[in-house]
């Protein structure tokens, strides 16, 4: 038979969609309950630290919600019938919590509500948010004076993209509204027009693989259609709306600090077929208070040859300067925007003030790729990072431009005091990362640092050899002495979420691995803390396990590090302690050097919340878990790939190892899992190695010819790197594939690369190539599952496939 008859009968081999257990399925109860118990709410924080807004979610939508109507154009996902996010994460109570007296207020919401998105103002006296009704997306407000919610009119608030509500420092919200006079949708023609017409002619144009691109001049009417917005400004107090210019698709809108101007983006036409909206041509625009268009700042095209990893050309990442009236910054590539280029400088940032009609000032410009600028409040400072791609390296200047002079003279490069540098690091050395200065919104409603007494404030995970333990500190910007404030101690895993307005009390949130995170105030002046919230263990049934971080070394000398969980009352240091089936779990990383591949990451005093089908679960059937096992790919970043494989493989062999030796892990009974890239991992674990009886991979790429212009951090593209695209894409190696597999993927999955056909095709060799897979597609699901019924179906598809392959496996070699 020839290869071609040998694929086309895999193709349309009838096994490829039986299903011989039919229905939604449940996992062990156990699992059900945990999973039910209701999560604690999400915290935020008010921008004055008197209030923290408590959110409660809802443990898992129900398959119906994920059911609900959707459209999929130009990258995006929404829902038609409400102008807004398909199956949006949604809370149904808000409370308000006093943080000096401690006081809980509910906020007074109509029955089943559904709010979304909600925002503090800059003062802290109001929040506003979206309320999800059956036709739309509502504008509803909360006075933090009377904890009660009302409609801010019965407008439509168009959220398919972009920031649907923004507040103005005088207690009004910028919104964007779906058109008063929008008609219905256009119909798609039953007779098209005439074909899909594209074409090259010499334009270099690598994309990654987008999905949900615009197909047709259908989809280009009905993009047009939904994204289309009614730019307004709506007074809380009174109700009063102003329309501010006419409908447009809108990429962005922006108020400047003093109110007076819009920075506003517009989509224009012709669209493409091969990028998202966010890359389609565009104008960018200053309109004023009224929304009258003042002038125009670039007019950028179809932005489709962006070179693998770089920029634009042209001005790009528009903003305010927070600490001044009305001044705009932007970056410019001075390398073409090609990383690969050769250039002693690649970006320079340039300002300019009100009315934006002068020459733009230049202020800075960095030898690599500009990653940022952030503003030191009421101060003429700013810190500026670059990123070499080529080193993973990273560094910080303090700059001082002073403006005002450069307007005086007339001059295009800003003078000043010379740029300082202050940090200088491997973005993977986590252990010399000196943590990130703290910011806040401003009274304007915008960002920027906050500073006191010549020195701001650094947050950072603080981690070493032990785990992670975050620190806060003062970083003197003159002396660039660096003063620890603060510091986790070793019983807990504890992070600071704010600085209140006192600049000596400070809000944390804290954890360990029997206690559920919960905030708390606590005082530079000592080491008393109060509890602010008192959120309980939702998963009694887990109290006991046993978690540990633990370390251990690759056959090449390269450290490595996992967290280990073993069931709740496995006595770990018995003599005669069961050895059990162990679960590796895992997501590779890349790193140019092996110290920093083998620093540690993450804490062992951290809670254990079980959630979605996480392979935790496994822990209540009696499984070992070696979770985020470090898989660490160590080289050169343009071909690190090359050694993918045999990297993967030494990392397997020495957790297995490590595991046999402490005892707990019975080595013939060991599975491999991973999601995304980590099932790519664990397909190709099957397929070069016989460390392991089965696997689970979910939502991953198995076929890296169908990723032809990069995956992951690669850079080279297929015809640059056919041999490694070859050797390490799955699919190819099918034949290879010997142990079996669980294959899970959503119907709906969106995520760049893996499109469900991934899943479909790798199973599809296997059937036809006779090996042992099972193939499970979640309706209305994408990259993640979220669904009641997904989600407990999953677990038991991975409780039944490793409690068949590996729990009760026989013995590769059977004893003597």
């Amino acid at each position: 038979m020839t290869t071609c008859a040998l694929w086309l009968l895999v193709l349309l081999s009838p096994t490829a969609w039986q299903d011989a257990d039919a229905g939604w399925r449940t996992p062990p109860d156990v699992m059900v309950q945990v999973l039910d118990a209701p999560p604690p709410p999400s915290v935020d924080l008010d921008p004055t630290g008197r209030h923290l807004l408590l959110a409660q979610g809802l443990a898992m939508p129900e398959l119906a919600d994920l059911a609900a109507p959707m459209l999929a154009l130009a990258g995006t996902r929404f829902d038609p019938t409400t102008h807004g996010p398909h199956n949006p994460s949604r809370s149904i109570a808000l409370e308000l919590l006093d943080v000096e007296s401690g006081r809980r207020t509910p906020v007074v919401l109509p029955d089943d509500a559904s709010v979304l998105s909600p925002r503090w103002s800059p003062d802290g006296g109001w929040l506003a948010f979206l309320m999800l009704t059956d036709d739309g997306l509502r504008p509803w407000v909360v006075s933090v004076g009377d904890a009660r919610a009302r409609p801010l009119g019965d407008w439509r608030v168009n959220a398919v993209s972009g920031t649907p509500l923004r507040w103005l420092p005088d207690g009004r919200l910028l919104l964007r509204l779906v058109p008063d006079d929008l008609g219905p949708p256009p119909e798609r023609s039953r007779v098209p027009d005439g074909p899909v017409v594209q074409q090259t002619s010499g334009r270099t144009a690598p994309v990654r693989t987008y999905q949900d691109l615009l197909a047709d001049a259908h989809d280009e009417d009905l993009f047009e259609h939904y994204f289309t917005s009614q730019a307004a400004v709506v007074d809380v107090a009174t109700g009063a709306r102003t329309d501010l210019g006419a409908p447009a698709v809108f990429g962005d809108l922006e108020p400047s600090p003093d109110t007076q101007w819009i920075l506003v983006s517009r989509i224009l036409r012709p669209y493409s077929y091969n990028v998202p909206w966010y890359r389609f041509p565009e104008v960018v625009e200053i309109w004023d208070a009224t929304g009258k268009r003042a002038t125009a700042l670039a007019r950028l095209p179809l932005r489709d040859e962006i070179p693998i990893g770089g920029v634009a050309t042209g001005r790009r990442n528009f903003g305010w300067m927070p600490s001044r009236a009305a001044t705009l910054q932007w970056m410019e590539a001075l390398d073409g925007g090609d990383p690969k280029a050769d250039a002693t400088e690649r970006d320079a940032l340039f300002v300019v003030d009100a009315p934006f009609t002068g020459p733009p000032v230049e202020i800075f410009r960095t030898p690599q790729r500009c990653t940022g600028v952030s503003w030191i409040y009421n101060s003429a400072m700013a810190l500026v990072s670059d990123y070499d791609r080529d080193r993973r390296w990273t560094r910080t200047w303090i700059i001082t431009p002073d403006l005002d002079a450069a307007y005086r003279q007339g001059i295009s490069r800003a003078p000043g005091t010379s740029p300082r540098l202050i940090f200088d690091r491997s973005v993977n050395d986590v252990y010399a990362d000196p943590g990130r200065p703290l910011t806040f919104t401003t009274p304007n409603g915008h960002t920027a640092i906050r500073a006191a007494g010549g020195a701001m404030l650094l947050v950072g995970s603080g981690a070493g050899p032990d785990g992670d333990r975050p620190f806060l500190r003062r970083f003197d910007m003159s002396s660039f002495e660096t003063t620890e404030l603060w510091r986790c101690g070793e019983d807990a895993y504890e992070f600071v979420v704010d600085v209140l307005q006192t600049g000596s009390d400070f809000i944390t949130r804290r954890e360990t691995p029997s206690d559920p995170p919960n905030y708390f105030v606590r005082s530079l002046a000592g080491d008393n803390a109060r509890q602010l919230t008192e959120f309980r263990a939702p998963a009694p049934e887990l109290q006991g396990l046993h978690k540990e971080l633990v370390t251990y070394q690759r056959a090449d000398g390269v450290p490595l590090s996992a967290t280990l969980y073993l069931p709740p009352g496995y006595d770990a240091g018995s003599p005669h302690k069961e050895r059990l089936p162990l679960i590796v779990w895992a997501y590779p990383r890349e790193f140019s050097d092996p110290d920093t591949a083998g620093q540690v990451r993450g804490s062992p005093m951290r809670y254990t919340r079980l959630a979605g089908p996480s392979h935790l679960f496994m822990l209540t059937q009696g499984y070992a878990v070696m979770d985020a096992a470090t898989m660490p790919i160590v080289g050169d970043a343009e071909s690190m790939n090359d050694t993918f494989v045999e990297q993967i493989v030494s990392s397997a062999a020495a957790a297995i190892d490590y595991a046999a030796e402490r005892g707990v892990a019975d080595p013939e009974r060991v599975a491999v899992g991973g999601h995304s890239y980590g099932a790519f991992m664990t397909a190709n674990l099957l397929a070069h190695c016989d460390l392991f009886r089965a696997g689970i991979a979910r939502s991953g790429a198995y076929n890296r010819t169908l990723t032809p212009f990069g995956f992951q951090s690669e850079r080279r593209t297929l015809w640059e790197a056919t041999d490694t695209y070859v050797e390490v894409s799955p699919f190819l190696q099918a034949a290879s594939i010997d142990e079996p597999i669980l294959l899970v993927h959503g119907q709906e999955d969106n995520n760049s690369g893996t499109y469900p056909i991934q899943s479909e095709r790798l199973y599809h060799a296997l059937a036809g190539l006779g090996g042992t897979a099972r193939l499970v597609m979640l309706p209305h699901e994408s990259h993640g599952y979220r669904a009641r019924e997904s989600v407990l179906h999953v677990l038991a598809e991975q409780t039944d496939w490793l409690d068949r392959w590996v729990k009760h496996a026989e013995p590769r070699t059977p004893a003597p």
